[in-house]
Parts: structure tokens; sequence; C-alpha cells
């Protein structure tokens, strides 16, 4: 479980891309082309925590184009090709000033699980794979695309203002 008062610790959220802010899907043309369904409300939410000041990024082990125009949609920062993703939310931590006990990262498969392990806060999507059950303080209650971010972002800003909604 996770408490209004840890949630409201949160400055600084790193987020995979694929299977959180997608279902886990990829369309490929005929021509070798990418795309992905994401959940439009998610923005909404990004755009709230960044309001209140909590830093959000996005993190990916792939480089793809279709992660580049979601995150710049959302004014996102985003760190594609990272191969070791708790390297790269701790070199963040240390650039922006912030503790790696005060970061959140929001996954849902086995390559996620050193960055679960590097910071205060790890969560995973509701439909994570069970393996990394064991390394998360929380799981959504929505499915990764389909409003798992916005999810957590609500219990952040609802945490930071009072709001008793969250889950403890």
């Amino acid at each position: 479980m996770i408490s209004n008062e840890l949630l409201s610790t949160v400055k600084l959220i790193a987020f995979d891309f694929d299977g959180v802010f997608t279902d886990n899907t990829v369309y490929v043309t005929q021509d070798g082309i990418e795309s992905v369904r994401c959940w439009r409300s998610d923005g909404l939410g990004i755009s709230r925590l960044q309001s209140i000041g909590v830093q959000t990024f996005i993190i990916s082990t792939e480089t793809n184009p279709v992660v580049t125009a979601r995150s710049k949609k959302l004014k996102m920062s985003c760190k594609q090709g990272i191969k070791d993703k708790a390297a790269t939310i701790l070199q963040t931590c240390i650039e922006l000033g912030i503790e790696p006990e005060h970061t959140m990262f929001v996954g849902n498969d086995i390559n996620d699980i050193p960055a679960f392990k590097s910071i205060g806060l790890p969560i995973a999507v509701a439909d994570a794979y069970p393996e990394v059950y064991p390394y998360v303080l929380f799981r959504t209650e929505k499915p990764g695309g389909f409003g798992a971010v916005r999810e957590v972002c609500d219990l952040i800003f609802q945490a930071r203002n009072g709001n008793q909604h969250g889950t403890e």
C-alpha cells in the first residue's frame, strides 16, 4: 500500500513508455512505420502534476519517433535508448537536486526491476508482469494504456492538495 503522506513527497516521476503510456501493442505498417495507442486523459494528469511543480519524464529502452512525438505533445522530457534505467533515473535526480527517496518510477516489465529498486516509490501498472510485484509498493487499478498514468498523477495531485482519495 502507498499512503497519501508518501505520495505527497513525490518531486520527480519517471515513466516507462511501452506498457505504461500504451497497452503494449504496436501497429506496424508494411513500410515499417510504427504507431501506438495512448490514453488521451493521461495528458491532463501530467499537466496537473507539472502545475504543482512535480518533474516528469519518459524513459524508454527503445528509441522510437512515436515516443518522441508523445513526449513533445505532453511537454515532457524524454530519454530513449536507455539500457540502464536505474542509472539514468539516479543521474536525473542528481541533475535536478531531487533525492531518490522522493522519486517515483512507473513501469511494467522485468527490465524495469533495477529502476524500481533504485528509487523511493516504485509503482507498477495493473497489468504488469508478475515478476515485478515483489519490487513495487503499489499497482494501479488501471492497466497500461488505459489510464494508469492518469491514475498515478491524480493520486499524487490529490495527496498534495489534501484530498483523501489516495490509497491508504
